[in-house]
């Protein structure tokens, strides 16, 4: 059973990263510091619960939301993304590590899971961002961001949500595609 919830809780660990990197690892690294539904301490992942790297995120969390009109092109993008699955994966390898001797599968599923997050987030932020005013568009990563965080919390805290979160990423992921594709079908009967 432990094993079951520790699993859960990487899975809605690595999705979380996966919206946004940085608020997710700066939630596991405090709740991990104050030993809540988690513990790096004494596993190969003890830097998460560093004061130094969790400064150290918080500093680049500032620098990405300083820095967001650049960080909105698609390099900028593409950079996050890629920070988000790194810290996906090993955010859920650190998970299993916790409390069981073999962690490397953590990697695997936890990159596979930030990729899908990450994807998900992508196309959906694509669909709504032309149809939003520069002013809403902007607040986009604000709001992702605050569902990273509440997603990576509650993953911690009661694990069998990342189910739900999961679901709803691949949902969002597949919907947005047929609608991608129904979208010009209307068009070819144009003709």
């Amino acid at each position: 059973m432990k094993l079951l919830l520790d699993i859960l809780q990487g899975i809605g660990l690595s999705a979380a990263a996966g919206l946004r990197p940085f608020l997710p690892t700066l939630v596991a690294g405090g709740l991990a510091t104050a030993d809540v539904g988690v513990d790096y301490e004494g596993t190969s992942f003890s830097f998460l619960e560093e004061p130094v790297f969790l400064l150290a995120v918080a500093i680049v969390m500032v620098a990405t939301f300083l820095l967001r009109g650049r960080v909105d092109t698609a390099a900028g993008a593409a950079a996050i993304s890629g920070i988000g699955v790194g810290l996906g994966a090993v955010l859920f390898a650190a998970t299993l590590d916790d409390r069981h001797v073999v962690w490397w599968p953590g990697l695997i599923a936890g990159l596979l899971l930030a990729a899908l997050a990450g994807a998900a987030m992508r196309d959906l932020f694509t669909r709504t961002r032309t149809r939003l005013d520069a002013e809403a568009a902007a607040a986009l990563p604000v709001y992702a961001e605050g569902v990273a965080a509440v997603l990576a919390a509650l993953s911690i805290l009661i694990p069998p949500v990342s189910v739900i979160a999961v679901g709803f990423l691949v949902w969002l992921l597949v919907g947005g595609r047929r609608r991608e594709g129904e979208k010009y079908a209307g068009l070819r009967i144009l003709r």
